[in-house]
């Protein structure tokens, strides 16, 4: 697996990695995972391979766009130290420009939104071991809708980003869009963009085979 044994994992993102987590939880305790992907990363982490010992803590912040998580960055990642990071970033900075055309709001340009990923990026990649870059997504199959094409924009930008500095890109649009070939969008997220619990498994298995977790029966007898 490509995360080591005895070491931490931080995920931070929006709404879709924060999914209700207490903000004033002990990091890694009672409460802080929240209800979705994060919280069944670490199921599988610790009811599956405890002899890991991989602590999860969970910094998403519902409502965040780049801009905001470069704000917190340095108190909600780089001061806890971890020893790898996950990224979800991009769809609030996509659905501004739908949802908020009549609000006083700046809305994320691609330009601001790699600027930024990028500054994230450099500031933190020499400092853990590695950074897991989770693309944005939209419950929606229609390709051409303009909020799917937008996200789909800010996808591959997040995926340039990825590429440009060697990181590890984890393709959720890809497997939100298989499941939606067999059946539709309401099964997994009422708005397009908050899945509930089914919706949240497709996220954690598509992060789970990005870092290359694997259990096996003879991986269990030795814990």
């Amino acid at each position: 697996m490509k995360i080591a044994k005895d070491s931490t994992l931080l995920m931070i993102g929006d709404s879709i990695t924060d999914c209700g987590r207490t903000y004033d939880a002990i990091p890694g305790g009672w409460g802080s995972f929240g209800e979705g992907y994060v919280s069944l990363v670490n199921a599988c982490f610790t009811g599956l391979s405890p002899q890991k010992r991989i602590k999860v803590f969970n910094k998403g912040f519902s409502g965040d766009t780049i801009l905001d998580l470069n704000k917190r960055w340095q108190q909600d990642v780089l001061d806890m130290n971890p020893d790898y990071v996950s990224i979800m970033i991009g769809i609030n900075d996509v659905w501004r420009h739908f949802d908020a055309l009549l609000q006083k709001c700046h809305l994320v340009t691609p330009k601001e939104f790699e600027e930024t990923y990028d500054e994230i990026i450099c500031k933190t990649k020499d400092k853990v071991k590695d950074i897991f870059i989770l693309g944005p997504f939209m419950v929606e199959s229609n390709r051409q809708d303009e909020m799917r094409k937008l996200v789909d924009e800010y996808a591959q930008i997040a995926r340039n980003i990825a590429n440009k500095h060697g990181l590890i890109y984890i393709d959720m649009q890809s497997r939100i869009d298989e499941f939606l070939t067999h059946l539709p969008s309401y099964a997994i997220s009422s708005d397009r963009v908050h899945p509930n619990l089914q919706g949240h498994m497709i996220l954690a298995k598509a992060f789970l085979d990005g870092v290359d977790f694997r259990f096996s029966e003879e991986e269990s007898q030795n814990i």
